[in-house]
């Protein structure tokens, strides 16, 4: 298991390394944005929207969050559809328990 509810057991490498990545950023908030984002989408992108998405988690992580929150503006080159997804994207912030758990993973 490598994030919450999701599995990286079905990913290619390349996949499985970007979400483990996505849990492992060193700002939490960072963490719940792009892992939470990654195992809801990481296997429907596409090669060329992973590209993005790996230059995208290259970003320094206070400017992500900065971009992210409102709080700087968006540079041109990161106003893109994909990142308008990431920003957009809302985690879910419910408490994890076991039950949760098996229902999220239709246990």
């Amino acid at each position: 298991m490598t994030g919450l509810a999701r599995t990286s057991a079905d990913l290619d490498p390349r996949r499985r390394r970007i979400l483990y990545r996505c849990w492992h950023r060193g700002i939490r908030e960072m963490d719940l944005v792009f892992g939470s984002f990654a195992e809801a989408e990481i296997a429907r992108l596409s090669d060329e929207e992973l590209d993005e998405f790996e230059q995208i988690m290259a970003e320094d992580d206070h400017d992500l969050h900065s971009w992210i929150t409102g709080a700087s503006p968006l540079p041109e080159d990161r106003n893109t559809p994909l990142f308008a997804r990431v920003a957009a994207y809302k985690p879910d912030f419910d408490p994890v328990t076991k039950e949760s758990l098996k229902e999220k993973l239709g246990q």
